[in-house]
Parts: structure tokens; sequence; C-alpha cells
């Protein structure tokens, strides 16, 4: 009995050896592998932040080249506002006028002196100081460029020769009952 019963002990500690064996394997390899994952995230975070700095190039000398041609814009702006301020008879309402262009003179310089970064630094500095104003400033904003964009369709409409408005044809609401109505008479389920 003695006999078998060491030949029991050996055997398990020859499991226990092969166990600790593979489990010493294994965990070498989970290191290596939670190392190689650890490189590819670093190598994709450099890629990612290479392209994110690459496209933030890009768009900066994209901007910085049309800054030039904004500038430009309002300077043309500027002098058309004073060719139409010219024909008032009102010495207040020319001094009005011209001190706008000057101001769009003044904004036109801004535009040229500085580069992107530095425009988008003072509109978010001047966001954090007087948040109320910015956010009514751009709901001003969108309300006069919604304006603008509806009445450029109307004027494109009446210039195609069709109104914006529909008369009376199809999808057009009628009441029930009215022929020609795209809805059915009170009572009459549509087929």
């Amino acid at each position: 009995m003695a006999t078998g019963h060491e030949g029991n002990q050996q055997s398990g500690k020859a499991q226990g050896t092969t166990q600790g064996a593979a489990g010493g394997q294994t965990g070498q390899d989970w290191d290596a592998l939670k190392e190689d994952v650890g490189d590819m995230a670093e190598t994709a975070m450099e890629q990612g932040r290479h392209i994110f700095d690459s496209a933030r190039e890009q768009a900066t000398g994209y901007v910085d080249q049309r800054k030039d041609q904004l500038a430009q814009s309002v300077v043309d702006l500027a002098n058309t506002l004073r060719q139409s301020g010219g024909g008032f008879d009102q010495p207040s309402i020319r001094a009005i006028v011209e001190s706008a262009a000057g101001g769009l003179e003044q904004v036109a310089e801004n535009i040229r002196a500085r580069s992107f970064g530095d425009m988008v630094d003072n509109v978010e500095t001047m966001v954090r100081r007087r948040p109320a104003a910015a956010a009514i400033t751009t709901m001003a904003v969108g309300f006069l460029l919604a304006r603008f964009v509806k009445a450029s369709s109307e004027a494109a409409a009446r210039s195609a020769g069709r109104s914006s408005r529909p008369s009376g044809g199809a999808g057009q609401w009628q009441p029930h009952g009215v022929p020609g109505s795209n809805r059915p008479p009170s009572g009459q389920a549509g087929a």
C-alpha cells in the first residue's frame, strides 16, 4: 500500500510541475501579448496625432490663403457702402455710413494682420467673457442668413418666370369636397 500511495504522490508532483510550467508559460505569453497590444495602441495614437496635426495645418493654410480674399471682400463692401451713402442729402446719415465703412476697413485690416489661430482665440475669448452677447449675435446672424437665403431663392424663382408660391396646383391644400382637392370629401374614405 505504501508503494501505491507514494506513486500517487509522485504522479501528483509531476502533474503540479507540468501545470506550473504551463502556467508560467501562459503568464509570459500574456505579458508579451499585453506589451504588443500596448505598442500597437501607442503607434496608432501617434499616427492619429500626426493625421490630426496634418489636417489642422492644411486647414489653417487654406484659411490663411482665403483670409486675404475675405479681407478684400470686406473692403469692397466698405467701398460700396460709401458710394451708396454719398447719395444721402442729410450729413448725419452720410457720417453714419462713412463711420460704418471705416469700421469695415478696420475689420479688413485686422483680418489681414492676424492668423487664423489668433482669430479663433479672440472669438473664444469673447464667447467666454460674454456668452449672452455671443448667443444673441449667433441668433441674429442666423436670422439674417436665413432671410438672405429666402430672399435669394425667391428672386431666383421670379427671374425664372415662376412664383415661389403655388397657385392651386396639385399638392396645394384645398378644403374638403372642393373639386380637384387632394383630400376626399367629409364622410368618404380614401381609396
